[in-house]
């Protein structure tokens, strides 16, 4: 679990409290920053409500449902033993002990111990159901303003494979459609190019995706990522080029297969890279 990123702040009845990413869909939130509304002795605090048997038992059911290589064998140890006067625990011993993914320590300047949203929240109703309820009140609005930005961003991408989708059926007009054609002809050809896309970038043409999503309205395009409809924009107009250039279909549909390949690529190359720039 490592490469995590600050994607941003919980602002909770004054207290910041950070947010950490790897994928920007599971995000660990800090506990030691929650910790601080109940004590300046954070680590303590996490110590004690991690020697409680119902939290190690909460801890122990969340990793058996999304952790294929928990540790289970160690787990019942822990288990066994929670609650007793002797027993002890802290955050670095249980992640090591049962390999645990929902629970990380981190050093340097963001260091501290986090911990997936569905722990922290738990961790949170432990140490305050008021403070619990400013925390929740917060990310929620953190995630409706994410929400808006990445409808936004994908609007704008939809726009812009629009634009060239235009670029794309006038090089068809203009090259592949010949007068004699009839229109049920001319149908066929730009639908057949607009699966070639499909195919491409998908893997799929559009009737394949509709019989595969029969409670779908819309089309494939209309369910794609921000990344693929990027993707989709650049090879509306490199497919126009090609058309352009004379090549035939069944080469065009190889071409633009490892351009899409590549471009996907270099996306989340770039997104790794800009990750590692925040951090």
């Amino acid at each position: 679990m490592a490469k995590k990123i600050v994607k941003d702040v919980i602002n909770a009845n004054g207290y910041e409290i950070g947010i950490y990413t790897e994928d920007f869909e599971n995000e660990f939130i800090s506990l030691t920053d929650i910790a601080r509304y109940k004590s300046d002795a954070p680590h303590d605090v996490l110590k004690n409500w991690l020697r409680s048997r119902e939290t190690i038992e909460f801890l122990g059911l969340w990793e058996s449902m999304h952790n294929p290589n928990f540790k289970q064998v160690e787990f019942d140890l822990f288990r066994m033993n929670a609650g007793l006067n002797s027993f002890t625990m802290s955050p670095q011993k249980w992640i090591e002990g049962v390999n645990a993914v929902g629970m990380v320590s981190k050093a340097g300047r963001y260091g501290g111990t986090y911990a997936h949203s569905d722990i922290a929240f738990e961790f949170a109703s432990w140490v305050s159901a008021e403070f619990k309820l400013y925390i929740i009140k917060d990310y929620k609005r953190l995630k409706s303003d994410e929400n808006s930005r990445l409808s936004l961003s994908w609007n704008l991408n939809r726009e812009i494979s629009k634009l060239n989708y235009k670029i794309h059926t006038d090089a068809i007009k203009d090259n592949l459609i010949p007068p004699e054609l009839t229109p049920a002809q001319i149908g066929f050809t730009y639908a057949s190019e607009a699966d070639l896309l499909n195919v491409a970038l998908f893997g799929m043409t559009a009737k394949q995706w509709r019989d595969a999503n029969p409670d779908k309205k819309g089309n494939i395009r209309d369910y794609s990522d921000i990344n693929h409809l990027l993707v989709l924009a650049n090879m509306e107009s490199y497919n126009a080029i090609l058309i352009e250039q004379g090549k035939p279909q069944s080469e065009r549909l190889q071409i633009l297969r490892n351009t899409s390949v590549s471009q996907l690529t270099a996306i989340a190359k770039i997104s790794i890279e800009e990750i590692k720039k925040l951090k």
